[in-house]
């Protein structure tokens, strides 16, 4: 029955496919909630809003999720659903190794399937850890169900020697003065006790507070709610709120497919540059929008990006945390600002356009959000590059750089190995100058698999020790958000399977022009070809279960790693399949 004042659905409820009528099916399947303390009637019409929250006790990122959770159980009921909640796994990105990026598409399988497999009409699906919300989007992308999303919330910052640290960013920056003999084991610990005073997502501009600003931006998220602190409030209201709206996108049947399309994508890509936000955004956009089939080249990151200022000073490449640009007004504001670079008149999962969120934020003070005259950077987005050493393109984030090296061009020295070069890296006898370009390969979706974070290669002690903080560094993996430096990222193709970066040798020239969006190898082609007919692959490090899987399927960094067998082919195949509904 329906609840009074509740709207009736527009379209007849997926749901009543399980519970509709007398039949044997209907039956066995109400009677299977009874215990549950769920009664549905054979002619039921509220609708059924299935809430998960990537949770457990392994990942301090998203310990607040249990919360959050029954706090959408509460808004679904509020507004006349039926809330059941679901389990899924949790993506820690600290302790979970090689990189949570491997489980990442594991995880939107697997959310996927408990949408198509179950009675669920709608959803709330709730993350906060760098991956958890990818995968959640993805998942919805495709099981294309109506969905809202909610992420978890921001830590608050520990002090180090009187100053707020960032999670991430605060560590590398020690950790170069700790090689160098600066700090020692009394300050180091003392560093680890205010990096770790808090659970919540990273409280910089990473990986995790760039994701939950673009899913705000794509219109999956209520207003305002991406850059909430852990603690606050307003959260909890936030989440309860996500859970009335879950019921009201049902009856409005409003889906993902309406809401992820050509415009919302541009419009993340703009956001992105304008808060200079984290490199890995440009491998989940393009594996999202895969899911929908929106082309989403890398040309696209370049050609937006370019045109629009960075004004979000935010660490790392601000001056600010978290919680001071949440306060500054956090997405609304920040769109506000550059409102006129993009295409707010397009749905989002409030039911109005974008348009009207950003219109109500208020105008930025020009402190922590800047004014546009007041930019930290006239371009605060991606640079894409290609050439004989990245056909396929790289990438690499203006902010972070060092104005001098954007253009460089240098002999390579070369690393096969991660834990090799971490103990290289420390030989005060490296050969190694200011001009090198360190490079780092097999560490890309194949080649480890997984493509950890492994893209920021530290800076040599010898380098080090004579005061230099950067050098150009080239690999085919990933670097995390919270990190810095002149970095070039998701070399395509990969090395693992024959990418010109496995031929590179030492001593190689190797020529960056960021402007031209240009990275050579300055080898002969004859010569390359005479390695390229050597060269044979490296064997595969694991020969089982997800990590086999994931390394015959998965598709290079512009076509955001997904697998292969996810990404429809056609539009016919962007169609939603349900499962038959009978006897189990």
């Amino acid at each position: 029955m329906t609840e009074p004042g509740a709207r009736r659905p527009s379209r007849p409820l997926r749901s009543s496919r399980w519970f509709a009528g007398f039949s044997e099916s209907a039956v066995h399947h109400r009677a299977a909630l009874r215990p549950l303390g769920i009664t549905i009637r054979p002619d039921e019409d509220r609708p059924v809003i299935g809430i998960t929250g990537s949770t457990g006790d392994i990942n301090g990122c998203n310990a607040m999720l249990p919360a959050l959770v029954e706090a959408a159980v509460e808004g679904v009921r509020e507004a006349g659903g039926i809330p059941l909640t679901f389990p899924t796994m949790t993506l820690g990105e600290d302790l979970l190794k090689p990189s949570a990026m491997l489980q990442r598409n594991l995880m939107a399988m697997e959310v996927e399937e408990s949408l198509r497999g179950y009675p669920f009409d709608g959803a709330v699906l709730i993350g906060n850890c760098d991956k958890t919300v990818p995968a959640l989007l993805m998942a919805a992308a495709s099981a294309d169900l109506p969905a809202i999303m909610l992420t978890g919330g921001q830590r608050r910052p520990g002090i180090f020697r009187g100053e707020q640290v960032g999670a991430g960013t605060d560590l590398w920056r020690y950790s170069d003065q700790r090689r160098a003999g600066l700090l020692d084991d009394a300050a180091w610990a003392d560093l680890e006790g205010a990096l770790g005073c808090s659970v919540g997502a990273c409280n910089v501009m990473g990986t995790a507070s760039t994701m939950a600003a673009l899913t705000e931006a794509l219109g999956m998220q209520l207003p305002g709610s991406s850059s909430m602190p852990v603690d606050d409030p307003r959260l909890v209201d936030a989440a309860r709120e996500s859970g009335r709206r879950a019921v009201a996108l049902v009856r409005d049947d409003l889906r993902p497919s309406v809401i992820l399309v050509q415009d919302a994508f541009d419009d993340a890509i703009a956001v992105l540059a304008a808060l200079g936000g984290s490199t890995n955004a440009v491998i989940h956009l393009s594996a999202i929008a895969g899911r929908r089939r929106v082309p989403l080249p890398l040309e696209r990151f370049d050609t937006i990006g370019r045109g629009v200022p960075m004004i979000a000073d935010v660490a790392p490449s601000g001056r600010h945390l978290m919680h001071r640009y949440d306060e500054a007004g956090g997405l609304p504001t920040l769109m506000r600002e550059i409102v006129d670079l993009l295409r707010p008149d397009r749905p989002t999962v409030t039911g109005r356009p974008m348009r009207d969120a950003i219109e109500a934020a208020r105008a930025t003070d020009g402190s922590v959000i800047r004014r546009r005259a007041d930019a930290l950077h006239p371009s605060g987005g991606l640079a894409v590059v290609r050439g004989t050493l990245a056909p396929d393109g790289a990438i690499l984030k203006r902010a972070a750089a060092t104005p001098a090296l954007l253009s460089h061009r240098g002999p390579a020295l070369v690393f096969d190995d991660y834990e090799e070069m971490l103990q290289r890296v420390e030989d005060p006898a490296l050969s190694v100058t200011a001009d090198s370009v360190l490079i780092l390969r097999g560490v890309g979706p194949v080649g480890v698999p997984g493509m950890p974070e492994w893209g920021m290669i530290p800076v040599p002690r010898r380098l080090l020790d004579l005061g230099i903080s950067d050098c150009v560094r080239i690999s085919d993996g990933r670097m995390s958000g919270t990190s810095y430096g002149t970095c070039i990222l998701h070399v395509a193709p990969e090395s693992a399977i024959g990418g010109p970066l496995a031929l590179v040798r030492d001593g190689d020239m190797v020529h960056l022009d960021t402007d031209a969006g240009v990275l050579d190898l300055e080898v002969p082609e004859a010569e390359l070809a005479a390695r390229r007919a050597a060269w044979r692959p490296p064997a595969p490090r694991h020969l089982r279960g997800w990590a086999r899987l994931y390394a015959e399927h998965v598709l290079q960094a512009p076509q955001g790693c997904d697998l292969d067998m996810l990404v429809p082919a056609s539009d016919a195949a962007l169609a939603r399949v349900d499962p038959i509904v009978g006897r189990s």
